[in-house]
């Protein structure tokens, strides 16, 4: 798999249209991420903690970043790596992400938690894939 590799069909590149709870007490949170084409994915079972991150990367520039994402920037910065992508999808009943590194060499890291990436997508304003698949049209509340 070739960092560089034209998009898939099967995935829609989307952006964060909206981040929120969806509990009063702030315990589950979602966001909604929507496609050029007006689709939208809801995505749900984010720990309040990561959509509170998601939030402040969206919103205030300059916040301090929590330790893990700060690790994670450290660990790119001593081997010369950028994140660039990631892509989100459905791995049975849960929402997985594949993260795309480049620099030095290209990484890609599966399988790892939807939520994080996305947070980390946030942080980095970067491109947001999903499949294609997830995608449905605007929902009202």
């Amino acid at each position: 798999m070739n960092i560089d590799q034209a998009q898939e069909p099967d995935y829609e590149s989307v952006k964060i249209d909206y981040v929120g709870f969806v509990d009063p007490y702030a315990v589950e949170g979602m966001v909604v991420l929507k496609a050029d084409d007006g689709k939208e994915f809801h995505m749900r079972a984010f720990s309040g903690e990561v959509i509170k991150h998601i939030s402040s990367f969206n919103e205030n520039e300059g916040e301090p970043i929590p330790s893990i994402y700060r690790m994670i920037e450290e660990i790119c910065e001593e081997n010369e790596l950028v994140l660039v992508k990631v892509k989100i999808y459905e791995s049975g009943e849960v929402l997985r992400a594949n993260l795309y590194f480049t620099g030095k060499k290209d990484l890609v890291l599966k399988n790892y938690r939807a939520s994080d990436a996305m947070a980390l997508a946030s942080f980095y304003k970067i491109p947001i894939l999903v499949r294609k698949n997830l995608l449905k049209e605007t929902m009202d509340a």
